[in-house]
C-alpha cells in the first residue's frame, strides 16, 4: 500500500524551506506583501476549486473550499482595487496546468491533497501570525479533524489505483508551491510591488 504523505516527503520539506515560508511563520509580514501572496492564491484555488466543483470533489467535505475565504482576506489588506497585484509566472503556470487536467477527477485531488490538506495542518499554526482576518485558515475544530481524514483516505485510495497518474501532480503542486515561494522573494515588502534588479 502507498502513502502519498511518504512519496512526497521530499518535495514538501522542499517547499517548507523556502525562505519565504520564514516570513510567513515570523508574525511580521508586511499586509501589502501578504496580499500579494494571497492574490496569487486566490487564482490558483479558484482554478482549482471550480474544476473540483464540477467534478463533485467537495461532495464529502462541503466547506472546504478556500477560494472565498482568500478573496475576503484579499480584499480586508489590498485597498487600491483599480490595480491589482502582480500575477506570477508560476500562477499562470499552473491556472494552465489545471486546465489540463480539468476532466480527471484523481488528477485533481491531488491538488486539492497537497493545498487543503496543507490549510488544516500547516495554516491552523500560520493563522496566529497573519495580518487581516484570517479567514483563510479558519475552521471548526470538527473540521480539521474530519476534512483531514477524508482527503487522507481519499487520496490513498487513489494513488494505490492511479499511481502513475497521481503522484506526479502532486509532485507538480509541490513544486508549484516552492516556485511561488521563491518568486515572492522578488516583492518588495513594503510598496507590494515587483524590485527590479533581482533574480
Amino acid at each position: 500500500m502507498y502513502d502519498i504523505k511518504e512519496l512526497t516527503w521530499e518535495y514538501h520539506k522542499n517547499a517548507e524551506r523556502q525562505a519565504f515560508v520564514k516570513v510567513l511563520m515570523s508574525g511580521e509580514i508586511p499586509e501589502k506583501l501578504y496580499a500579494v501572496f494571497l492574490y496569487n492564491q486566490l487564482l490558483c484555488y479558484s482554478a482549482l476549486e471550480k474544476h473540483a466543483q464540477i467534478n463533485s470533489l467537495f461532495r464529502t467535505t462541503v466547506g472546504l473550499q478556500r477560494a472565498e475565504h482568500i478573496f475576503y482576506d484579499y480584499k480586508a489588506l489590498w485597498k487600491d482595487t483599480d490595480n491589482p497585484p502582480q500575477t506570477f509566472d508560476s500562477t499562470k503556470e499552473y491556472v494552465e496546468h489545471i486546465e489540463t487536467i480539468r476532466d480527471d477527477p484523481e488528477k485533481l485531488y491531488a491538488h486539492i491533497y497537497v493545498r487543503h490538506m496543507g490549510d488544516l495542518k500547516g495554516g491552523q499554526m500560520m493563522k496566529k501570525k497573519l495580518p487581516g482576518p484570517c479567514r483563510y485558515h479558519t475552521f471548526r475544530n470538527k473540521e480539521v479533524i474530519e476534512f483531514g481524514r477524508i482527503i487522507k483516505e481519499t487520496i490513498n485510495s487513489y494513488i494505490n489505483v492511479y499511481q502513475h497518474s497521481v503522484l506526479p501532480e502532486a509532485i507538480y503542486c509541490f513544486e508549484s508551491a516552492t516556485k511561488l515561494f521563491k518568486e515572492m522573494n522578488t516583492v518588495d515588502p513594503y510598496i507590494g510591488t515587483e524590485m527590479e534588479g533581482k533574480d
